[in-house]
């Protein structure tokens, strides 16, 4: 009877992105809403912020990622995954912990859109001011 790889549910937040990702052993077939994540992420800066975990921990490679994403646009959606990536890796091996917490991978960025105020075109422009 074969072994069961064990498998890591998590999940990340980034401004209004959600992220659900699946961790198991394998040989880093990524898997984003169906999609390849050079597909998906067609910019380097994001699939290259997306590896952060993996190439800290120096684990490139040696996993399956499957992700389910829902939620903002493209930056959002690749600090959501880099945050629950990071979750996923501690939860696999709690050594991991410090590598990442040093490089502030596990610290969630609670910066968000700043609501639009009334009698202003915008959150934070004035309309121009007449004295006269």
């Amino acid at each position: 009877m074969e072994k069961e790889s064990k498998t890591i549910q998590s999940i990340g937040r980034r401004k209004t992105s959600v992220a659900r990702i699946f961790l198991a052993r394998g040989k880093g077939e990524w898997e984003i809403n169906g999609r390849a994540l050079n597909e998906y992420f067609p910019r380097l800066c994001h699939a290259q912020l997306i590896e952060q975990p993996f190439t800290a921990t120096e684990t490139l490679g040696q996993y399956k990622v499957k992700v389910n994403v829902r939620g903002g646009g493209q930056t959002g959606q690749a600090g959501a995954i880099r945050l629950a990536i990071a979750r996923a890796l501690v939860a696999l091996d709690e050594a991991y912990r410090p590598v990442l917490r040093k490089m502030g991978l596990l610290t969630r960025d609670p910066r968000m859109v700043e609501r639009k105020k009334y009698g202003q075109p915008k959150a934070r422009k004035r309309f121009q001011f007449s004295k006269r």
